[in-house]
């Protein structure tokens, strides 16, 4: 009789145990992600007003240097993606050769700085690499196609000899041929002064001159090295009839509906012609910061590579740190950080998604909880489907898949995390179009605002993928 009843009480006390076990665990995992406050679904949302959304595609004069600054970090992500072996490595390389680029430059006019850049941007300080498999195309530290250096910078290029001394110093390198590789690269560089930076050098130099005599201006100058003279001329052409105007100017103001030709044009070269300018301001920024701050380059490069679009650089105090589960999103409608979408987004030109939200209930949550967003993502979003509209000429509305997701509901349903879309700052549109007009209007629309640094986006297998910056708002209201 004795024992069986010590056995009964020692039974309860370990369900008691069990039951405090639990409950401290369910505090402990409340910290940092609600404080263990109920998960209630957020309030229903509001009408809210149409955004004007012509700011997306305005330009003020007086503004000029706020719009070269947010373009210069807007489009800087390939520079710290695609340097080999990263960003600072590149700018290793390239401060290597600064003082060849002070020679070249001295008694000139033209920028030592934005020439340095402009080698970051064009062969990230690699005085042999060739963009393809015939020295025929773009060689050496500046990127000299053989034709130009021949016909218009006065080269002494003997081609067929840099073949074939290309073909030998390939296959030493390869191990597949015996000689002597410095031997190789300086009869190379005898034959084709593009493989001599000094002499490459000089001859990018006499472009550049002849380009800004012909623009009159160093900026079109700069531009016009990968561009070419004559697409820029026809640019400035269609933009006012010729007349050089800084290059801010001619590609902010050229828009779908404003200078429509010369949008056409800048946006139809389809190689990131129109956006040369603003890489080598990019690539002289990394500079800077190689040479008085090697510390903010590496905190810089690891926030422009944590994802795919480069979000992290948007908010670099958040670091992408989102919320952790269903209870911090809770807390973050309470407090009015995330906000509901409004009852009237159809009207807004945002069709939200029937599935949005699904899955919620596997993470304990309403579905509700899924269609939020902060503040000035909402705001953008709305900009963005207006101006959409606007450009298309059709009602058809942006397909809205996915807005917050916290860090437990994207593992449960997803099997991975996207950290923006953790923090509100981000919601995914599906790439499911009415036509070609309203794509074309939105791929507008994110270019330009990209260019502005007032959004990151990536294009998956089925969502465009778009993370707000947090100044956004402020830019947007300017008006246009």
């Amino acid at each position: 009789m004795f024992e069986p009843t010590r056995t009964r009480r020692q039974g309860r006390l370990l369900v008691l145990l069990a039951g405090l076990i639990l409950l401290v665990a369910v505090i402990v995992s409340g910290i940092g992600s609600g404080g263990g406050a109920p998960v209630r679904s957020p309030p229903a949302g509001r009408p809210a007003a149409e955004a004007r959304g012509a700011a997306i595609f305005s330009y003020a004069p007086a503004a000029a240097a706020q719009y070269v600054a947010r373009a210069t970090a807007g489009n800087a992500l390939p520079l710290f993606t695609m340097s080999p072996g990263g960003a600072t490595a590149t700018a290793a390389r390239v401060a290597a050769y600064r003082p060849l680029i002070d020679r070249a430059t001295a008694g000139t006019a033209i920028s030592p700085t934005l020439l340095e850049g402009l080698v970051f941007v064009e062969s990230a300080g690699r005085p042999q690499v060739i963009a393809g498999s015939d020295p025929a195309d773009a060689a050496g530290l500046t990127q000299i196609l053989a034709a130009t250096g021949q016909a218009l910078l006065g080269m002494h290029i003997n081609l067929a000899r840099s073949r074939r001394l290309t073909a030998e110093i390939d296959g030493v390198q390869a191990g597949t041929r015996r000689g002597r590789l410095s031997a190789l690269l300086a009869e190379r560089a005898a034959a084709d002064p593009r493989f001599d930076p000094t002499r490459e050098l000089a001859a990018t130099v006499r472009y550049l001159e002849m380009a800004e005599s012909r623009f009159g201006r160093q900026d079109l100058a700069f531009e016009s090295y990968h561009m070419g003279m004559g697409n820029l001329q026809q640019v400035l052409d269609d933009y006012d009839g010729g007349r050089a105007v800084p290059y801010v100017q001619v590609y902010f103001d050229s828009t779908p509906t404003r200078h429509a030709a010369s949008y056409r044009l800048l946006a139809g070269f389809g190689d990131d012609s129109e956006l040369y300018y603003w890489r080598i301001l990019g690539a002289v920024q990394i500079m800077h910061l190689y040479r008085t701050d090697r510390g903010a380059l590496t905190r810089l490069s690891g926030l422009e590579t944590d994802d795919d679009a480069g979000a992290a650089v948007l908010h670099p105090r958040l670091a992408m740190s989102g919320y952790a589960g269903p209870a911090a999103v809770s807390a973050a409608y309470r407090s009015r950080q995330l906000v509901p979408l409004p009852s009237n987004a159809a009207a807004l030109g945002v069709d939200v998604l029937p599935g949005m939200g699904e899955g919620a209930r596997q993470v304990g949550a309403p579905s509700a909880l899924y269609r939020g967003l902060r503040r000035v993502a909402l705001r953008a979003l709305i900009a963005m489907a207006g101006q959409v509209r606007a450009l298309s000429g059709g009602a058809a509305p942006l397909r809205l898949a996915s807005t917050v997701m916290d860090d437990r509901y994207q593992q449960r349903l997803l099997g991975g995390v996207y950290p923006p879309a953790a923090t509100g700052y981000s919601f995914a549109i599906e790439r499911s179009y009415t036509g070609a007009a309203q794509a074309e209007a939105f791929q507008a629309v994110l270019d330009r605002l990209a260019s502005l640094d007032l959004i990151a986006w990536a294009r998956e297998p089925t969502v465009i993928q778009v993370t707000v910056a947090s100044d956004a708002a402020a830019w947007l209201d300017r008006g246009g």
